[in-house]
């Protein structure tokens, strides 16, 4: 496989690489966007041996850097990075010759919620950050994600981390809120999680399927980083589902 990275803006942490396979199977990219809370202590050197591992299997996937709490992000600073990050996919695209056609995210915890966000995209309103994407998302596989964030919020799960990232924009960015999605989503939670309780996935999955939504919740073994651990067996479903999709389109 080739690496090569693309600044979107000028701070130091917009940034993705694009990990190409000598030879591709699947047509179209996977978005990988990692988690940790949101916070710089966590970076997209946890998504890097997701997007190589997707690449050795014939996908190409771009692996998304984003401002977090602690080097300038927050409200509404990370969802334009992520925003920008995804729509920067289409350079990359063109100089690569690569189909935009199918646009998979695969997002890990704060990942999942950034994810099932930004593929939500095209239903904002004019004006609203994210709203207009050029690169239109057409699926996501949730590892765990915060996917209720006014739950996260009330239970104030990793110290409070939702209200320090958004503080009175909850609504505005929770996937909860924003049922259906026009694309399918797969939450997948992993049982042992002990960081991420299983009620964010579960009760996203049920309300968007109530509202008419296209999403299914899968439980894998392992705990919570196993679902990003290339050599597990949660992390093995992951990846089939990622190429499921792909697949789909």
């Amino acid at each position: 496989m080739t690496v090569q990275r693309y600044a979107y803006g000028p701070d130091p942490t917009q940034w993705a690489e694009l990990f190409l396979p000598f030879q591709r199977s699947l047509e179209g990219v996977v978005v990988v966007i990692h988690g940790g809370y949101w916070r710089s202590a966590y970076s997209a050197d946890l998504g890097a041996p997701l997007a190589a591992d997707l690449a050795r299997h014939g996908v190409a996937a771009w692996n998304l850097e984003y401002r977090r709490m602690g080097n300038g992000g927050g409200w509404p600073t990370t969802f334009l990075d992520v925003a920008a990050g995804i729509d920067a996919l289409a350079i990359a695209a063109s100089e690569h010759g690569l189909g935009l056609g199918s646009v998979v995210i695969l997002g890990h915890s704060a990942g999942g919620q950034l994810g099932v966000w930004a593929a939500g995209r095209s239903t904002f309103p004019a004006g609203a950050v994210g709203a207009q994407p050029a690169v239109a998302v057409t699926g996501v596989v949730s590892q765990s994600g915060l996917l209720n964030l006014g739950q996260a919020q009330q239970l104030g799960l990793s110290n409070n981390a939702v209200t320090a990232l958004l503080g009175p924009n909850v609504a505005f960015a929770d996937p909860l809120a924003a049922v259906p999605l026009p694309v399918p989503v797969l939450a997948i939670h992993a049982v042992h999680d002990a960081d991420v309780p299983a009620s964010q996935s579960e009760s996203y999955v049920a309300a968007a399927v109530e509202a008419g939504g296209d999403a299914r919740l899968i439980r894998v073994p392992g705990d919570h980083m196993d679902l990003i651990d290339v050599g597990s067996a949660s992390y093995d479903i992951c990846r089939e589902l990622v190429l499921g999709l792909l697949g789909r389109a």
